[in-house]
């Protein structure tokens, strides 16, 4: 079992001494300022004194600290100060990957060097951390052996190569981690040597030798364990520290865990707490079981004629199934919501319980090692499998919504899903009332000046709350323009409204030096006016990047940053997370206030619950959770103390509905300035 302490171990822990020293190192004059010569924040101070405070006595906290207070150092400090004093483990998650690779390259070093230069801090600086992925990115070395072994049996003959070329890169290969194989592994291929897997395990596998074992040795030592929030919510769903026997901890026992971005978190619970079943999925399981293609598979050596038979069967009848949705529900729209039982027949239902039957006999067959453990695996998953479909069919949970999806290239995929209305109850279950701290911080949970409505959500109403602003002078460095008359949103509009999107957008970006984001609700909008300006910027010699053509998100803002004064086009993604302080991003340009639509199944069956409750979905969901994402939005310009640039709205909304004070009030400058058509070359004025 993961974790620090010995479980049998059931002594109090040593107190911390989190407190004492979080007053010493963040005070005027103190620790961080004379050892180190960095700059005194007094609300990083504030927060570490707070963070240092929850984590002594494992109480909850939400705490919004504006951009530049140094967050990460506010509770990282503390946090491992806590970590080693009591033999336990910090859980610091993140949203994003750019966060991620901050914290383990440069913000955990930077801690280091914090304890080494105090000699009452010298007992911390040999902390040790670890960053946890999922088992499915490594190589395991058992599996490999295995399937080299049996590849007559398992690939076909053009695979060979493929898994030879695995095996020669695991022979040098530090980590084992699939994003270190380029190009990338035959997913057909890596299925069968990756780490996700029961015969992957300290019982099959030799520790010093297989790359996720000894990851599991380094996280079991690791006082900090980085992880990303889909990863956290993931493990949390399948028992996380409550499955291992923990009395208290959320991941591992004892933990306490910090959840930065946490802005994000209602968004990714919602996302894990609820059922994703989906028709490619489903193939991959029964063809891993056996390929009628290339006659290769788990049953293909272990199973005989009549079981490779029931293997097409629930193929057969997985095609039948998921066929009939596609074309009976997702012809015209590519999302549904699916209101009552009897979508369609259980036509996979029977062939999968013969399936979970079979292969459970053909494990019961086999002596003990990981051909057994791995065949009861496969049994597992389709139980699991056939567990979600009952319940998707049977749409009888009242507290979730359910809906079919239609994706992939040739948008043949079709994947079932569920999602619980009210993510709060799973929150308090599985992170608040672990007997352990948590603590949510982000530069933007309030609305209004309140973390109430955000608190609520992810119910930790019991959790103290507190707020401090940037230190950054943002009335001296930031300039904020308003569009008044680009034509709102509507049907009869849409036309107009791109053609002036497009035009305020040239105007805007050619005007200003450096560089430029542009942020919108939907990919629609953002094609149609790249195609109308990039010609444009062709002629004008400005790099120009888009999201959506095949680069991650990562790449795009790292390229923005390289090219000093590109313009670079994101939607939904774009709108937190992206850092590129300095010139490089000197403007960001607001397309549309950033609504959810209200069709979508979530937002339209939570709407639908608030209503029925006697209350208003617009103020209580769609206002708020806009709200805090134009706040992420703006966020993206402002990132150092010497950054300065623009912040353009092109909505006109914020001018002309009454909850438009609200999207001004959000705003870090006190002022904006009116532009139209006629009057936009006086009044646009780009810093020099």
């Amino acid at each position: 079992m993961i974790g620090l302490r010995d479980d049998n171990d059931h002594l109090p822990p040593p107190p911390s001494r989190a407190p004492e020293f979080a007053a010493k190192i963040f005070a005027d004059g103190g620790w961080l300022h004379d050892g180190l010569r960095l700059e005194h924040r007094p609300q990083q101070e504030q927060m570490a004194r707070a963070t240092a405070a929850a984590f002594a006595v494992d109480e909850s906290l939400l705490f919004e600290a504006g951009t530049g207070v140094g967050k990460s150092l506010a509770y990282l400090l503390p946090g491992l100060i806590q970590a080693v004093d009591q033999s336990r483990q910090m859980i610091v998650s993140t949203h994003t990957i750019s966060l991620q690779e901050q914290i383990e390259t440069k913000d955990l070093p930077l801690c280091r060097r914090v304890f080494r230069s105090t000699p009452e801090l010298a007992a911390y600086a040999d902390f040790k951390s670890a960053v946890l992925v999922g088992k499915a990115n490594y190589l395991c070395t058992t599996r490999l052996a295995a399937a080299l072994r049996d590849k007559q049996e398992l690939f076909a003959s053009p695979e060979h190569s493929e898994l030879q070329r695995i095996a020669d890169w695991a022979a040098t290969s530090r980590d084992g981690l699939r994003h270190e194989l380029s190009p990338a592994p035959a997913p057909e291929v890596w299925e069968w040597v990756n780490a996700d897997s029961s015969a992957c395990s300290r019982k099959h596998c030799d520790c010093g030798q297989c790359f996720y074992q000894r990851a599991r040795m380094r996280l079991r030592t690791a006082q900090v364990i980085i992880v990303n929030h889909s990863l956290l919510f993931a493990h949390m769903n399948a028992g996380g520290a409550a499955e291992k026997g923990g009395a208290r901890g959320v991941l591992f026992p004892d933990d306490f865990v910090v959840l930065d971005e946490a802005h994000t978190v209602p968004d990714v619970a919602t996302e894990h707490f609820g059922l994703r079943l989906g028709s490619y999925g489903t193939e991959r399981m029964l063809k891993y079981l056996f390929n009628p293609r290339t006659r290769r598979g788990l049953l293909a050596k272990h199973g005989g004629p009549p079981e490779q038979q029931l293997v097409l069967d629930a193929l057969e009848a997985a095609e039948q199934f998921f066929g009939f949705l596609r074309e009976k529900l997702l012809t015209k729209h590519p999302i549904v919501r699916v209101h009552g039982e009897g979508a369609a027949e259980p036509w996979l239902d029977e062939p999968l319980a013969k399936l979970i039957r079979v292969v459970g006999a053909r494990a019961d067959q086999l002596d003990e090692g990981p051909v057994r453990d791995e065949l009861l695996e496969q049994r597992g998953r389709l139980k699991t499998c056939q567990t979600g479909l009952r319940q998707w069919l049977s749409v009888a949970d009242e507290g979730s919504v359910y809906w079919l999806e239609r994706s992939g290239r040739k948008q043949q995929i079709v994947t079932l899903r569920t999602a619980p209305l009210d993510i709060a109850p799973r929150l308090r279950e599985l992170l608040l009332e672990r007997g352990t701290s948590v603590l949510f911080t982000s530069a933007t949970l309030a609305m209004g000046g309140t973390i109430e409505p955000f608190q609520t959500r992810v119910g930790a109403e019991a959790a103290r709350t507190a707020v401090v602003q940037s230190p950054f002078d943002f009335e001296r460095n930031m300039r904020v323009y308003v569009a008044a008359d680009v034509p709102l949103p509507s049907p009869g509009e849409a036309r107009l409204a791109i053609a002036a999107l497009s035009d305020y957008i040239r105007f805007c970006t050619l005007r200003v030096g450096g560089g430029s984001l542009v942020l919108f609700t939907s990919y629609h909008d953002m094609r149609l006016v790249a195609q109308a300006l990039q010609g444009d910027f062709t002629a004008a010699r400005r790099p120009f990047f888009m999201q959506g053509e095949d680069l991650s998100r990562t790449e795009l803002t790292r390229r923005l940053q390289q090219a000093g004064n590109g313009i670079l086009f994101g939607t939904d993604s774009f709108w937190s997370g992206v850092d590129v302080p300095g010139p490089a991003l000197s403007q960001v340009i607001i397309t549309r206030l950033p609504f959810d639509p209200p069709s979508h199944p979530i937002t339209e069956a939570r709407s639908e619950w608030i209503r029925d409750h006697g209350g208003s979905p617009f103020n209580e969901l769609t206002l708020p959770d806009a709200l805090m994402k134009y706040r992420q939005g703006v966020g993206r310009l402002i990132r150092t103390a010497a950054d300065r640039g623009i912040v353009t709205i092109l909505d006109a909304r914020v001018l002309a509905k009454s909850y438009g004070r609200l999207f001004l009030g959000c705003l870090p400058v006190a002022e904006h300035s009116r532009l139209t058509m006629a009057n936009r070359d006086t009044v646009f004025q780009p810093f020099n």
